[in-house]
């Protein structure tokens, strides 16, 4: 069973068990967040699409930690005008364990 999911702009595959790596959302470390936007579910054999989401149908998980993740280099350069200029950048995450997918 999984199912694929929308949060922070991004789509995600998500099954129970799974470790992801969400755009930050608010939340305590341990504490449980439902994803409602949820764009495909695949149970045994039958696969149900939204269009665009799936009425009725969370996935829940559990806030294991928020961080930084590495940073990105941004560096801009023009040749022979003594032009450059660095910038490092590194965007907030949340990792959530995705404790059940629960359909109606």
């Amino acid at each position: 069973m999984y199912a694929v999911i929308s949060t922070g702009g991004k789509q995600y595959r998500v099954s129970p068990g799974d470790l992801v790596d969400v755009e930050k959302l608010d939340g305590e470390r341990g504490q449980e967040v439902v994803f409602d936007q949820v764009l495909l579910l695949k149970e045994g054999e039958g696969i149900k699409v939204g269009n665009p989401v799936l009425e009725g149908v969370r996935v829940k998980g559990v806030v294991v930690r928020t961080a930084k993740a590495r940073k990105v280099v941004v560096f801009k350069y023009k040749r022979r005008k003594g032009f450059k200029r660095l910038r490092g950048h590194r965007q907030w995450f949340t990792t959530v364990r995705i404790s059940e997918i629960l359909a109606q």
